[in-house]
């Protein structure tokens, strides 16, 4: 590794497998002698995990999207200085579940047109992309019974329903294509070994 780390970001549509993969893919790289830490967003520093409780839990309509917006991106901004600009810099490899893709979807997109909001205040308070992008695309329906399937309280977005996901997925792809250079795609939909296979090769190549 060089002295600055590679930030490797994970994004999907709800139930797409994202969590189980990133565990699975920091396990791959240990054992490969890579120094990794692996985190998640919302979250990833105690001030942001405080946020992440507000913003998963509780009614659908609790918040607006131009709430939401500047709740996730105060998160970021906690999660940024106490977590991955540190880890970067001491060379190590950050593997995050979400990061602001998934902001550019559910507040950008899904839940009104803030998609310039969302670019602008991430420029302005995060200024920060990933070097590898991978996308997990699988059918939305199944998604979505996978996530609400796991019954725990996180299950705010869930909430708004299937449609919601289908939607997302739309966007994800769309989004992929507009950084084609940092995403790359995987079919999240198979057996869950086969996918993980594909996830190491990506980001194995990518380090290389």
């Amino acid at each position: 590794m060089s002295a600055k780390g590679r930030f490797i970001t994970l994004e999907g549509i709800d139930g797409s497998g994202k969590s189980t993969q990133a565990r699975m893919l920091a396990e791959v790289l240990e054992a490969r002698g890579y120094d990794v830490v692996l985190t998640r967003e919302p979250g990833g520093s105690p001030g942001a995990e405080e946020i992440r409780a507000l913003v998963l839990e509780g009614d659908p309509d609790r918040w607006s999207a131009e709430t939401e917006l500047l709740l996730f991106t105060a998160a970021r901004r906690d999660h940024l200085e106490r977590t991955i600009w540190p880890a970067l810099e001491a060379g190590r490899v950050v593997i995050c579940d979400r990061f602001v893709d998934s902001t550019r979807m559910y507040q950008g997109l899904s839940r009104g047109n803030l998609r310039a909001k969302v670019d602008a205040l991430h420029n302005l308070m995060i200024g920060v992309e990933a070097d590898l992008t991978l996308l997990f695309d699988m059918d939305p329906g199944v998604g979505h019974a996978r996530a609400k399937g796991r019954g725990t309280a996180e299950e705010r977005f869930e909430d708004f329903g299937a449609g919601l996901q289908e939607q997302m997925r739309q966007g994800f792809l769309a989004l992929a294509k507009e950084f084609s250079d940092r995403f790359h795609l995987i079919d999240a939909g198979r057996d869950m070994g086969a996918v993980a296979e594909d996830v190491a090769k990506a980001v194995l190549e990518h380090l290389a």
